[in-house]
């Protein structure tokens, strides 16, 4: 497959190591480069604003400094390859298809009935509309959402990115249904919920999420 030219320039140690780590931890077998490359161009995909390969590198780097708080880390490691997988700016549907493809993908390599509804659970767990039940989901979960607490230029960049990859909503409806999104996520008890995350990322992410609020505001 011939990939996008960004991800021919992008450093490819860091998605080569998260690949063969996961497909080793869940026995599947050597020679699916294919779809390991396959992912990569979806994520490199031109309506894709920060839903990339950027935001992918940043959780598999954010989930291998946590990786040993994992209970089945083979399972969440390849979940979050998939969680973004497919992505339609106009889709509903984008976190369950993507589900689809990962279990299909495990289902064709031989993986148990077990892990195949575990890796669904996980990135179905990434729509956000309720919070995360288990441990794995919960880790998944806050790996997927640590933008939040990023420092404030990779906080704003990424706002901007959101803004850009929704063009197409006019600015009242975007910006009412962004308060409401931002404002879910303060009104929770925690933001996340590993403690080791939550030390790391709790504070950094309720003063983004005000400043955020509060230039919407302004508008």
């Amino acid at each position: 497959m011939n990939l996008p030219q960004e991800t021919l320039q992008a450093d490819r140690t860091d998605f080569d190591t998260s690949w063969d780590r996961a497909c080793s931890a869940l026995g599947l077998r050597a020679g699916n480069e294919a779809l390991r490359d396959t992912l990569l161009a979806r994520y490199a995909e031109p309506h894709r604003r920060y839903h990339t390969l950027q935001h992918l590198r940043e959780c598999l780097s954010r989930f291998a400094s946590v990786l040993p708080q994992a209970e089945h880390p083979g399972e969440v490691e390849f979940a979050l390859w998939f969680h973004d997988a497919i992505y339609a700016l106009r889709g509903h549907d984008n976190e369950a298809l993507s589900a689809q493809w990962a279990v299909a993908e495990l289902s064709a390599a031989g993986a148990g009935v077990d892990v195949m509804t575990r890796v669904q659970t996980l990135v179905l767990a990434t729509r956000h509309s309720a919070l995360p039940q288990t441990p794995d989901e919960q880790l998944l979960v806050d790996v997927d959402l640590a933008i939040l607490g990023a420092p404030p230029a990779r906080f704003d960049e990424y706002e901007a990115q959101v803004r850009d990859e929704y063009s197409f909503v006019p600015p009242e409806v975007f910006k009412a249904r962004r308060a409401d999104i931002l404002a879910g996520f303060l009104a929770r008890p925690v933001i996340y919920s590993t403690p080791g995350l939550r030390d790391v990322l709790e504070s950094q992410a309720r003063a983004n999420l005000l400043r955020s609020m509060a230039a919407l505001q302004a508008r």
